[in-house]
């Protein structure tokens, strides 16, 4: 038993720090959302925030672009060329994408200094992708409402899972701890 505990020691530690680190940053935001009250439409400020940067991006399209809070639900609903085009829930914020980043950097972690940096710069393109995403989703939207489930169940979460999934690769093969050994030999 304890050759096989060393010989997969590795994986055991990955698998370990993963989920101690998504539990943990779960445990925290759902901490955070439990401070609104969504049974009331409260939406929280991050939510807030993206659909505010959303409706800067898509003023930058029309100037007829506008957001509104939704009166009735936890969201916040997005109006472009003055129609209703979609709604922001705290499921768009990217939070939680940005938690599996996080928690997969941390499993695979190297230096302090380099994952701290990782980490922050991802959680930035993610986040400036998100509210791209959204925005161009509108946009889409507008012009291909027949699309919907197409753009919003597959292409647009494609992409910013493919742009996760390249920043994992770009971690692993040249910052990680993993790296480090792999060019060593």
């Amino acid at each position: 038993m304890k050759e096989l505990l060393q010989q997969y020691k590795p994986f055991l530690l990955f698998l370990g720090k993963f989920f101690l680190s998504y539990l943990i940053l779960t445990v925290l935001y759902q901490s955070y959302l439990g401070q609104f009250d969504f049974k009331n439409a409260e939406v929280d400020g991050f939510t807030k925030s993206v659909a505010r940067q959303t409706e800067w991006v898509l003023s930058l399209f029309d100037d007829q672009s506008y957001s509104l809070p939704h009166l009735s639900e936890p969201s916040v609903k997005l109006f472009y060329k003055s129609k209703y085009i979609a709604r922001v829930v705290e499921g768009c914020n990217g939070l939680s994408v940005m938690i599996l980043f996080v928690a997969f950097v941390i499993a695979f972690s190297g230096k302090f200094k380099n994952t701290l940096l990782f980490i922050l710069i991802g959680i930035a393109v993610i986040h400036i992708l998100n509210v791209l995403r959204i925005a161009l989703l509108c946009v889409a939207l507008y012009s291909y409402p027949q699309f919907e489930n197409f753009l919003h169940e597959a292409l647009f979460p494609l992409v910013i899972y493919g742009v996760v999934f390249i920043l994992w690769v770009i971690w692993v093969n040249n910052y990680s701890s993993y790296a480090r050994v792999s060019k060593k030999k």
